[in-house]
């Protein structure tokens, strides 16, 4: 007869009495799968717990390479900015030479150009040289005129409250996607955000201007500062204004892809890099007292 449970015999050592326990083949059946199970529950919890702590290792590592990685950017990040103010001064100074005495990067022309004519200049040509480096003297001292009547006429002022979008020289065009070259610096702006003179001066252009939309030029007596895209002029042609005057606002007037103020400075018509300037300048400040005339 088949028996559907298991006979275990228990004997007691000190009276000699045998005891038989019946346990059924289900409950044995059970305990062998309770135990599974929880063998299964335990390697579970063993390899969440392995996987916790490689994660963690990795997270450490990573976080120290990040602090690396930051202090080294913030290294590189001070050592490209005085190189490119060493660079703006070196600029400035050679725009400075070649205004003086006439000296030019490159022939203009084609690239045979050489053979066209002698490149020696003829003696009238000569002459005018000598004439405009006698002259260089004079001209200079015309040049100094405004500041006796002007108290700050370099630029040292941020002409807006606003982020730098794009720098001065080589980047990819917005609209086209070709390369160019910007001529100065895109600082984000909402439109109507008050605009400043950057140092005193004189407005020579207050009008629309093509791709510049409401262009402002001030001269500076030597330099001039370029607010490009603006929303509204507030200033005239042949006006004197002072550092921190406000002479607009911004806007997307021109050839403009989102509000912002185009700022640029000149020297002798040439674009230099304004990071010199604004490396240097204060954010905003009262105007001085009003001009002697």
């Amino acid at each position: 007869m088949k028996q559907d449970y298991f006979i275990v015999v228990l004997a007691h050592s000190f009276h000699g009495r045998l005891r038989r326990l019946h346990i059924p083949h289900q409950a044995i059946y059970g305990i062998l799968m309770l135990a599974a199970i929880g063998g299964f529950f335990v390697l579970g919890m063993v390899n969440s717990y392995a996987r916790m702590a490689w994660k963690v290792s990795n997270y450490n590592s990573l976080q120290t390479k990040f602090e690396s990685l930051r202090e080294s950017y913030g290294r590189l990040q001070k050592s490209a900015n005085q190189t490119n103010e060493q660079l703006a001064t070196l600029q400035i100074f050679a725009t400075e030479v070649s205004l003086a005495y006439g000296v030019k990067r490159q022939l203009e022309g084609p690239p045979d150009i050489s053979g066209e004519a002698p490149l020696l200049p003829t003696f009238t040509e000569t002459l005018e040289e000598f004439n405009f480096l006698k002259t260089s003297s004079i001209s200079r001292g015309f040049r100094k005129y405004p500041r006796l009547w002007q108290s700050s006429v370099r630029p040292s002022l941020w002409p807006i409250h606003g982020r730098l979008m794009s720098s001065f020289g080589r980047r990819t065009d917005p609209f086209s996607g070709d390369g160019a070259f910007h001529p100065g610096v895109d600082l984000h702006a909402s439109i109507g955000t008050p605009v400043k003179a950057t140092a005193d001066g004189v407005v020579i252009h207050a009008e629309y201007a093509g791709n510049y939309g409401r262009l402002i030029v001030v001269d500076h007596g030597g330099l001039q500062t370029y607010y490009a895209h603006l929303s509204r002029l507030d200033v005239i042609t042949g006006q004197e204004v002072r550092r921190a005057q406000i002479i607009g606002a911004s806007g997307i007037s021109g050839r403009a892809s989102g509000p912002h103020l185009h700022y640029e400075v000149r020297q002798g018509g040439n674009p230099i890099n304004p990071y010199i300037f604004l490396a240097k300048s204060v954010s905003g400040e009262a105007p001085g007292p009003d001009l002697p005339f």
